[in-house]
Formats: C-alpha cells, sequence, structure tokens
C-alpha cells in the first residue's frame, strides 16, 4: 500500500498547508465516498455543500475559500484540479508489468531493429521489416505488423493491433484492443446485377505522430491511398472510430463513442464530445468544440461551441430548444387563430 502524509502532497502539489501534515493518507477518493485517511478536492462551488458534509481527511480548495471547519487538513492551491492530477498520481503503482528484456514467448520475425531497452511481454509480436525505437513496450499480446515504424518511448497495451504499414511516433500510448491501420470501410455495387458488393483496395496506412494517446478499442482504418492522420499531442477517448483517410488535430480532443467518417478533416485544438457524429469529407475548423451527441453533417468554422442536431453555435442553438418546447402552445394558439378567422370570413 503507497501511504503519503499530508505534508508530502502539499510538498508535490505546491500547496500551502493548514492542519495536521503528519497525517496518513492511502489514497484519493471523491468528496462524497472519501473516508478519513483519503484525500479529495474541490473542484467548483456548486460542490460545496459536500465540502460540508465530507469525511475526507484531506482537501484541496481555493485560497480564500471559507470552509467552516476546522476537523479537515487544506491544501490550498490557485488550481486544486490539477494539483488533484498530481496527487492521484502519486498513488499510482509504479511495478512495471512488463520486464526487461524479450519474454520467452514472444516473436519476432526476420529484419526486424529493436532499439537499446525494448520490452516484449509474453506473446507479443513483431512482424518483418519493422522498427521499435529505445524503450518502447509491448504489453503481452500486443501485435505490430510487418513494415511498421515506432518511435521511442512508446508503450502498446495488451490485445492492441498495429496492422502492416502503421507508423506511431514517439511517446504515444496505445491502450488494449485498439486497432490501428486495418482496411477502411469502402464497397461499391458488383455489376453483376445480383445486388452483392465490391470491396475497394485501401492501400494506404495509418500515420500516428509524436505524443498521441489513443484509448481501448479504438479503430483507425488505414486509408484507401495515402494516409489516415493523427496529428501530434491528440488524445482519443475509449471507443472511438475513425475512418480512412481522416486528418485528426494536432493536439484535438475526441471524446468516447466519437464516430468520424471518411475524408472528413478535425483540426487543430478541436473538441468533439461523446457520441459526436462526423459526416464524410466535412471539415471541423481549429479550436471548434462540439458538444456530445451532435450530429455534424456540415463544415464548421473553427473557433466557436456548436452543440444538436444540426449543430448550431450553442447560445442559439439553447434558444432553439427554448423555442421548439412552445411548439403544442403554439399549434393551440394557432388553431384557436384560424377557426376565428374562419367565423369572420363565415359572417361577410
Amino acid at each position: 500500500m503507497i501511504v503519503h502524509t499530508a505534508s508530502e502532497l502539499a510538498e508535490l502539489c505546491g500547496a500551502a498547508l493548514e492542519g495536521d501534515g503528519s497525517k496518513p493518507i492511502v489514497g484519493p477518493a471523491s468528496l462524497s465516498d472519501a473516508t478519513e485517511d483519503e484525500v479529495s478536492f474541490l473542484g467548483s462551488p456548486r460542490f460545496l455543500p459536500l465540502l460540508a458534509e465530507t469525511r475526507a481527511g484531506c482537501v484541496l480548495v481555493e485560497p480564500g475559500l471559507e470552509v467552516g471547519r476546522d476537523d479537515l487538513t487544506l491544501l490550498r492551491t490557485e488550481d486544486p484540479s490539477r494539483a488533484f492530477s498530481r496527487v492521484v498520481a502519486a498513488f499510482r503503482p509504479t511495478e512495471e508489468l512488463v520486464g526487461p528484456g524479450i519474454h520467452a514467448t514472444a516473436v519476432v520475425e526476420e529484419d526486424v531493429e529493436l532499439g537499446a531497452d525494448v520490452r516484449l511481454g509474453a506473446g507479443a509480436f513483431v512482424g518483418r521489416g519493422s522498427r521499435l525505437g529505445d524503450g518502447v513496450v509491448l504489453h503481452p499480446n500486443a501485435t505490430v505488423g510487418r513494415s511498421c515504424r515506432v518511435g521511442a518511448g512508446t508503450r502498446i497495451h495488451s490485445a492492441a493491433v498495429l496492422c502492416q504499414g502503421t507508423v506511431v511516433g514517439e511517446r504515444c500510448t496505445i491502450h488494449a484492443g485498439a486497432v490501428l491501420g486495418s482496411d477502411g470501410f469502402g464497397f461499391e455495387p458488383n455489376l453483376d446485377g445480383g445486388g452483392g458488393w465490391d470491396k475497394i483496395p485501401q492501400c494506404g496506412h495509418v500515420l500516428v505522430e509524436d505524443d498521441v494517446e489513443i484509448g481501448a478499442n479504438v479503430a483507425v482504418d488505414r486509408a484507401r491511398f495515402g494516409a489516415t492522420r493523427i496529428l501530434r499531442g491528440t488524445k482519443i477517448d475509449n471507443l472511438v472510430h475513425v475512418a480512412h483517410n481522416v486528418t485528426v488535430g494536432p493536439g484535438a480532443l475526441l471524446v468516447a463513442q466519437v464516430g468520424v467518417a471518411g475524408s472528413s478533416t478535425v483540426g487543430r485544438g478541436a473538441i468533439l464530445a461523446g457520441q459526436v457524429g462526423v459526416a464524410g469529407h466535412i471539415t471541423i475548423g481549429d479550436h471548434a468544440r462540439v458538444g456530445g451527441a451532435s450530429k455534424v453533417f456540415q463544415d464548421l468554422e473553427g473557433g466557436k461551441e456548436y452543440w444538436g442536431y444540426p449543430p448550431l453555435e450553442k447560445g442559439r442553438q439553447i434558444r432553439a430548444v427554448r423555442e421548439f418546447a412552445r411548439l403544442p402552445e403554439l399549434v393551440k394558439r394557432l388553431k384557436s387563430l384560424e377557426k376565428r378567422l374562419e367565423a369572420l370570413e363565415g359572417g361577410d
């Protein structure tokens, strides 16, 4: 078990300590669930009622916040949420899941180049002609297909697959079950009149630049030609699908269950919230933000926040939703006016 004192946590995140610095803390928790040997944080004023009731032994709060309790050890910092992230990391086990070297059951085909300190876990596979940079780690049963390139310091977790020709940059993390470089979904009606489909060859590859994180069970399809591109610093949550010839980023954020259809572009620093769907051949501008479950069928200008179906700028969409709620009343009034008009016209 990892244990830190409140004083150690204060030093770790640069916070000012108020209270018992010797208090032992065994881990992080939410305000509502924390116990007297756990640490939590207040990230928003709307959670103040929870602060009044929490049993946490230590809480990160902003400077000057009136807590109204003298039984809490406080860590005061300008950004409690960011500081809490550093606290959480301090309780994460540091045990390495993959030992040094190459496990006896790993398979490395011919003409493979392995950099210094590469680690291959049990059942890992590296295909012919691939290159792994210094410090690359393949967890058990991870697969790097033939003619792939993996940059220094990248980690590929169990059951993740890099299909042939995939290129991944430095310091990337590919989580369990992700598949990079499977065929894009391309079919056209066959010509025999039987109603079947002919597969369109997918001859490109996937390019992932440096400092990208790709979540569990993400699918990034190879390009029909050229490359499907995940640019530097992009972060992709679990269960996201990126289709053939898409470009994402740099620095974009795709949240769970986003789907981006073929040949679309998600710009620099753009954010697609959960379950956003993007049609093919669409451009989402730099630093645009698209709210959860929105469906995008037209280009979106950068630097704005959108929401809904069809997606409108957030303020406009909120007004539209309010007006939509009034439709039953408006229909009723319209029918009443129609009846009055008919009565007036009948009187003539």
